[in-house]
């Protein structure tokens, strides 16, 4: 196995498959990043989302996909032109994996990419057991999807964090309290359909366990755009308070906490999970 991606490795203690199949997908996540940074993409964007709140902010749980917005709008925008340098960059690494860009079939403000690779063939590049590949299934696929907001909100703001696995670089990523915004923002508006999405609930925890505000006026013009605030309206800490208050009151916090257990080492927390608990998180929530 290459040195750098056992250094990687020997962070996450694996035990189980499940241990090495996240700490497999985080690695080729933080390599995907190295490969963007290389192709400049860092220059037009920033990284946001949950899984920035784990790679960069110390976020402990594990998370999906590569959320990315554009510094300012861009609807010309093509993620076709990075997703060569991604692929090169995990190959680099012996990574089996393709990259392919999303074909649309609805026009949005969102691009949109894959990358996939064999659970078992890559599990194998990092030295995984013989003895816990085989309780991986076969046919067993590992997808990261990666998505770009190519007409973000505004009044954002973007600071530069350093990595230094598999070797140094650097990403800008929103600043926490516009990541809080934006986290603020999933738990208000995303669609459930037939699951809620426990982990934007867990994550709000998170921020306010740390202490870490949200920008009002970045949520506001996120509402805004997504067409959950009307225009003329400005957005308040009350206003905020009751809207929080109005979705606790409709979520089912034991189909959230199923969302996210299998994303966390230690899901104890998640036997405190209540309405009355995330009314008492929502008072603790400062606005800047």
């Amino acid at each position: 196995m290459n040195d750098a991606l056992k250094v990687m490795l020997d962070r996450y203690q694996c035990r189980s498959w499940e241990d090495y199949e996240n700490a497999l997908k985080e690695m080729i996540q933080q390599i995907a990043l190295l490969g963007l940074w290389r192709s400049k993409f860092f220059e037009k964007a920033a990284f946001y989302g949950g899984s920035a709140l784990r790679i960069l902010y110390g976020l402990d749980r594990f998370s999906e996909d590569l959320d990315f917005s554009l510094l300012k709008r861009n609807t010309g925008f093509s993620l076709a032109e990075y997703t060569g340098a991604v692929e090169h960059e995990l190959r680099s690494f012996g990574f089996a994996v393709t990259v392919e860009k999303k074909i649309k079939s609805v026009e949005t403000c969102i691009e949109s990419a894959f990358i996939k690779a064999g659970t078992i063939q890559n599990m194998l590049v990092i030295d995984t057991p013989r003895e816990v590949v085989g309780q991986v299934h076969k046919r067993k696929e590992l997808k990261v999807k990666f998505e770009v907001d190519v007409d973000p909100p505004p009044g954002f703001a973007v600071e530069a964090k350093f990595l230094f696995q598999p070797l140094p670089f650097s990403v800008n990523a929103y600043a926490p309290a516009d990541l809080f915004a934006g986290k603020i923002q999933a738990c208000l508006c995303r669609s459930w359909k037939n699951r809620v999405k426990g982990r934007d609930w867990y994550d709000l925890v998170w921020h306010v366990s740390r202490d870490i505000p949200v920008h009002l006026e970045h949520l506001e013009q996120r509402l805004r755009q997504s067409g959950d605030l009307e225009a003329g309206v400005f957005l308040t800490g009350a206003d905020l308070e009751r809207m929080l208050l109005e979705k606790i009151g409709q979520v089912d916090f034991d189909l959230a906490r199923q969302d996210v257990k299998n994303f966390l080492k230690d899901p104890a927390p998640l036997s405190l999970w209540s309405k009355e608990y995330f009314q008492a998180v929502c008072a603790k929530i400062r606005c800047v």
